[in-house]
């Protein structure tokens, strides 16, 4: 068995919606981290590459017709080098990276691109087909987040909008807008002190538009933002809710490729590998209760791993909402929470939905990195119920 590493990564900044990043095509943000990748490892003949494996939520439109592989071509690989997709909504590129580590422990390659993208700006509109000819109305559909074309069969508590499924779990354990609005300003403040401090730096990379100007830093950290601003937002999903635009994830545009390869590989390179994969979960329940299923697979992954919550170093889970951060932590108790998202998290950086697990992969490598090492434990809620986790050790 060959022990997969995170060589390198590369990723975007993450643009707000309709924002810098809303002029370029989801297929051109895609090929622009792994253009990068290429670029900072000119010794690596790129029809090495094995496979390209992206995370992607949508599907529905420039990103159509299999974005790994139209990634892959775009951003100059050889067409020999083969492309493929996988979407497991939130968790689509820390899906991507699992199955390429998988394929490398496997023996099945040696050198594979994982990554995921998310145009939100750019989601299209959908009409559907009608039920019987020459319909009166055709309604569009936005695809941009959440459920849409619900099946009737599916019960109505399972499709109530992913905002208001997170505050009625939160209000569940007691945890009220304050902590929301609190854990978001702290997400905020890390985020914009990490930015400043050049945290970033390495990983993300300024995208040069046609105007000639360039995004350079994530757009929707808010280091203006207070606790008195927090608390005069309106609720989001519900008249009485405690579930803000200010303690959500914002809708964001983004991509992020990571090199992942073998130590064989390393030594040729001549790279420190940012990490080693060691291991991820999966688990599922009630749709309505997505934001606890992050709890299941730490759990999962922990027992598989055979170690307690105690020997983990760092942890970055992905902030979609305050009220799901809160709700995962709530039931870890064990879990120190200094140690957890560092320098801030997806309220601030953004949620890119394809494009946000890799963020939060590399992160964990790094910080860890920083701080001399040590074993790190990514996670993240996923819409319909289901929660992924993936351990790293640096």
């Amino acid at each position: 068995m060959q022990r997969p590493l995170i060589l390198d990564a590369a990723r975007t900044p993450f643009g707000r919606y309709r924002g810098g990043l809303s002029g370029v095509r989801v297929d051109d943000l895609a090929a622009l981290p792994i253009s990068e990748l290429l670029r900072r490892h000119p010794d690596l003949d790129p029809a090495r590459v094995d496979d390209v494996l992206y995370g992607n939520t949508n599907g529905a439109g420039e990103e159509n017709r299999n974005i790994g592989r139209m990634a892959a071509l775009l951003a100059g690989l050889p067409p020999t080098v083969p492309g493929a997709s996988v979407n497991r909504l939130c968790a689509s590129g820390g899906e991507a990276i699992v199955q390429a580590s998988r394929a490398l422990a496997m023996g099945d390659a040696d050198v594979v691109v994982a990554g995921g993208v998310e145009g939100m700006t750019r989601a299209p509109f959908v009409v559907p087909r009608p039920d019987r000819p020459f319909a009166d109305r055709l309604e569009p559909v936005s695809t941009a987040l959440g459920w849409r074309l619900v099946n009737p069969r599916m019960p109505s508590a399972w499709t109530v909008p992913l905002g208001r499924a997170a505050e009625q779990v939160a209000a569940e354990l007691g945890i009220t807008r304050e902590r929301m609005d609190q854990y978001a300003l702290r997400s905020h403040r890390r985020a914009s002190a990490a930015w400043d401090a050049g945290v970033h730096d390495g990983f993300a990379f300024p995208v040069q538009l046609p105007d000639g100007s360039a995004v350079r830093r994530d757009e929707s950290v808010r280091p203006e933002t207070s606790a008195e601003k927090l608390a005069k937002l309106k609720p989001a999903f519900s008249d009485d809710g405690t579930v803000t635009a200010g303690n959500s994830s914002p809708l964001n545009d983004g991509a992020a490729a990571v090199l992942l390869g073998t130590e064989s590989l390393a030594t040729e390179l001549g790279v420190t590998p940012l990490g080693e994969v060691l291991g991820s979960a999966v688990t599922a329940g009630e749709p309505q209760r997505f934001t606890l299923a992050p709890v299941g697979a730490i759990r999962k992954l922990l027992g598989r791993l055979g170690i307690g919550g105690a020997d983990v170093d760092l942890w970055e889970i992905n902030e979609a909402f305050a009220a799901m951060a809160l709700s995962v932590l709530h039931h870890l108790p064990e879990v120190d929470r200094e140690k957890v998202n560092v320098h801030g998290g997806a309220i601030a950086y953004g949620h890119p939905l394809g494009a946000s697990m890799p963020r939060v992969v590399v992160d964990l490598c790094r910080h860890l990195r920083a701080r001399g090492g040590g074993v790190g434990v990514a996670a993240a809620c996923v819409g319909v119920g289901q929660g992924m986790a993936i351990a790293v050790r640096v």
